[in-house]
């Protein structure tokens, strides 16, 4: 009875829980994304708004949508600076209470993405993935999930996956609510935003 549950939840309820949810907190949220939107605008005057291709269910790709939280500053011969040189404080403070991922609700509401389920990672990692690792497509990508209410960017790599998997078998109506519950706290509390030494999570190149 659990897993003919579990299937119909994950089948057809997930999708329409993430339809109705994603249109109101839409609504809800608007007035600070295009204030920040428009924050970005003005102490950047570059693009604020980073369009980039992510692979979702079964690999297929999609524009994933955020806000931009870093500038385009680049060294004497033309390269971008490192990552934690081109954060910007506005860009610190987006992340912190991740409103820089709030656009990606759209994604959620097109059916690119669920509110809960793997965070999507890049193009470029899906040559590196095992058959284990690569599990996490099985599912849609999530705005947040399993392994960020269990340490976010905090983590190794290898945790981050073996936590992506086991939400992938374990997927429910009543994970989810928990994974939503515990988001919430965390991102009030401001915990696992950054690996320790580090602005953003560090690459992964297959054995980190």
């Amino acid at each position: 009875m659990f897993h003919h549950c579990q299937f119909m939840y994950k089948r057809w309820f997930k999708r329409f829980l993430d339809f109705i949810v994603s249109f109101l907190l839409i609504l809800i949220f608007s007035p600070i994304v295009l204030l920040s939107i428009f924050l970005v605008f003005l102490t950047n005057f570059s693009n604020p708004m980073f369009i980039h291709l992510r692979p979702g269910l079964k690999q297929k790709m999609y524009k994933i949508l955020k806000i931009t939280t870093m500038n385009s500053k680049k060294d004497s011969n033309g390269f971008l600076l490192d990552d934690h040189q081109r954060l910007t404080r506005l860009g610190f403070f987006l992340r912190a209470f991740s409103i820089d991922e709030l656009p990606q609700l759209i994604n959620v509401l097109k059916g690119d993405m669920s509110l809960v389920g793997p965070r999507p990672l890049l193009v470029e990692y899906l040559p590196l993935y095992n058959e284990h690792q690569k599990r996490r497509h099985e599912v849609k990508p999530g705005i947040t999930g399993w392994a960020q209410v269990n340490g976010r960017n905090a983590i190794s790599w290898q945790e981050k996956f073996d936590l992506d998997v086991w939400y992938v078998d374990h997927c429910s109506f009543g994970l989810d609510m928990k994974i939503l519950w515990l988001t919430i706290l965390k991102v009030f509390k401001r915990e696992g935003i950054n690996q320790a030494g580090q602005a953003t999570v560090e690459k992964f190149n297959g054995h980190n």
